[in-house]
């Protein structure tokens, strides 16, 4: 299965950036840099991407993994329809809403269900990577450029994911850590006459 999604990948990239194979070398390597920036540079795509690291984390299981894969599908998805020269009406709009809505999601019932949770990522991830391929300069390397994206996007996903599992073992740490101290006072209590005693 794995190996099946790997190529349906690769098989998308390439189908979708054949004509910008001639463009080799310095220039690929810049557009590469700039595709892996984007992400970085506009809030509301840098804090989509850790949110849905963050929320697949929440909903562990299959879904700590299959959100950001849907979103990093069918972001390239997005991408590809720029690049076929379909136009998405009011995609900045979209992408812009889906910040509201996932911060909405994760504050108040981050407990949805797969399909719904699933439905709403690819949704919003196809306007995400519209929008990155939009931005693209004139005559860059687009290979290159989506190639960049994707991997800075799967490591806001990380990040996501990460923080997710970093918070929840500090916040096991603090909940033990009080809960500990009764036990370790009473050991001590306990231990200390039958030392006396023994003396």
């Amino acid at each position: 299965m794995k190996t099946f999604k790997n190529t349906v990948l690769t098989a998308a990239l390439f189908g979708f950036t054949t004509p910008a194979l001639a463009h080799t070398g310095i220039g690929a390597t810049h557009d590469f840099i700039a595709g892996m920036m984007h992400p970085w540079q506009g809030f509301d795509h840098l804090l989509v991407m850790f949110t849905i690291g963050l929320w697949g984390y929440l909903l562990a299981g299959k879904l700590a993994w299959q959100l950001p894969l849907v979103f990093l599908i069918l972001m390239l998805a997005g991408a590809g329809l720029h690049f076929a020269g379909f136009t998405l009406s009011f995609a900045e709009t979209w992408v812009s809403l889906s910040v509201v809505v996932f911060g909405l999601i994760l504050v108040f019932n981050p407990r949805l269900s797969a399909i719904l949770a699933t439905g709403l990522v690819a949704g919003f991830a196809i306007f995400h990577g519209y929008v990155h391929a939009a931005e693209i300069a004139r005559g860059a390397d687009q290979f290159g450029y989506v190639v960049g994206f994707l991997l800075s996007t799967a490591v806001l996903h990380g990040l996501g994911i990460s923080t997710g599992w970093l918070s929840a073992k500090i916040t096991q740490y603090i909940q033990l850590r009080p809960a500990s101290r009764p036990s370790f006072l009473y050991s001590i209590i306990r231990f200390l006459p039958k030392q006396h005693f023994n003396h």
